[in-house]
């Protein structure tokens, strides 16, 4: 991995500082000596608990800001002047994205572009890093999905981010902007919130070891992903931003496994059958959903030198743990 070298302490800007890939990367900069501001629609409001979590919140700066006011945007940028800008905001569900379509659109393609064309306003060297989703590609069925693998998305969700995505390689080809996008898939970890299935599963599961005679409620179970742990995922966004070219990156362990074996595995964790405790529930199922996710990781490892370590199985364990010391 080349590196641009710094020789001032970084101040790296966080955008959806509240989320769990928000939180694990401000830990992750603050270890590195960052200066780390983070931004919300209201900080005097938001709790931070992802932050509390970590132990880090008291490290972080936090400003209001509003992602898709052209105005807000432009102030605050202009306060922090960031070295490196993570955008890691926007609504974050696939499932709610077709509750909620435009508010999915605006605060993704919008809130994306309103920061691209800010960076180009000021002027400045901020190296620009775009949060994108393995949810563009589509059903990748048998072919590992990899950097130059055309986009079917399936979700509005997917469609904005797609559009997050192009919006990205245009700012960086027409005006030269530092500006890369991550292809993440699936990453999990107990910041989760639990309208994500990977915690449901593992809440509900703790419970009932616990004693609740409830049932997991679930939807298709005959879909297939691509699950790795979060915080390691976070150091590949970093390493893309020290680069000497910005260039986007599919972010993956390589491995995937179907809904059914997670499931299985997080009951098992907690001494379990998973089949006495499941129960198919068609109100869960989406208007189109991904049957089959696979990644090809190859450029991560070769270009950032990353590799996930941790494998759906490790997930599913540490996911466990720490839902059982919570309880």
């Amino acid at each position: 991995m080349t590196k641009h070298k710094q020789n001032k302490q970084a101040v790296a800007m966080i955008v959806g500082i509240s989320g769990q890939d928000g939180a694990y990367l401000a830990k992750l900069l603050l270890d590195k000596g960052y200066e780390v501001w983070g931004t919300a629609r209201d900080a005097q409001m938001a709790t931070f608990n992802n932050l509390a979590k970590l132990g880090i919140k008291e490290r972080v700066h936090s400003e209001s800001m509003s992602l898709n006011d052209f105005r807000s945007v432009l102030q605050m940028v202009s306060k922090i002047a960031p070295d490196e800008l993570y955008n890691l905001a926007g609504q974050s569900s696939v499932g709610l994205s077709f509750d909620q379509p435009v508010e999915t659109l605006e605060s993704i393609s919008t809130g994306t572009l309103n920061l691209l064309e800010v960076i180009r306003f000021v002027g400045k060297p901020i190296r620009f890093y775009n949060a994108g989703s393995s949810e563009c590609f589509g059903d990748t069925e048998d072919a590992p999905a990899n950097e130059s693998t055309p986009f079917h998305p399936q979700s509005p969700y997917a469609v904005a981010k797609a559009a997050a995505y192009w919006l990205v390689a245009n700012y960086r080809e027409a005006y030269g902007l530092y500006a890369c996008s991550g292809m993440l898939f699936n990453h999990e970890s107990p910041l989760r919130p639990e309208r994500f299935v990977t915690r449901k599963i593992v809440s509900t599961a703790c419970r009932i070891a616990h004693g609740s005679d409830e049932k997991l409620q679930l939807g298709a179970m005959n879909i297939s992903r691509d699950w790795g742990w979060a915080p390691e995922y976070v150091e590949a966004m970093w390493r893309m931003l020290q680069l000497n070219v910005p260039e986007d990156f599919v972010i993956a362990t390589g491995r995937t496994y179907c809904l059914e074996e997670f499931v299985a595995e997080a009951f098992m964790a907690v001494n379990l059958d998973w089949r006495d405790h499941v129960q198919n529930d068609p109100s869960l199922l989406r208007p189109s959903d991904i049957l089959v996710g696979r990644a090809d990781p190859t450029k991560a490892k070769e270009m950032l030198d990353w590799q996930a370590e941790y494998q759906m199985h490790d997930v599913v364990c540490m996911m466990i743990q720490a839902e059982l010391k919570e309880l």
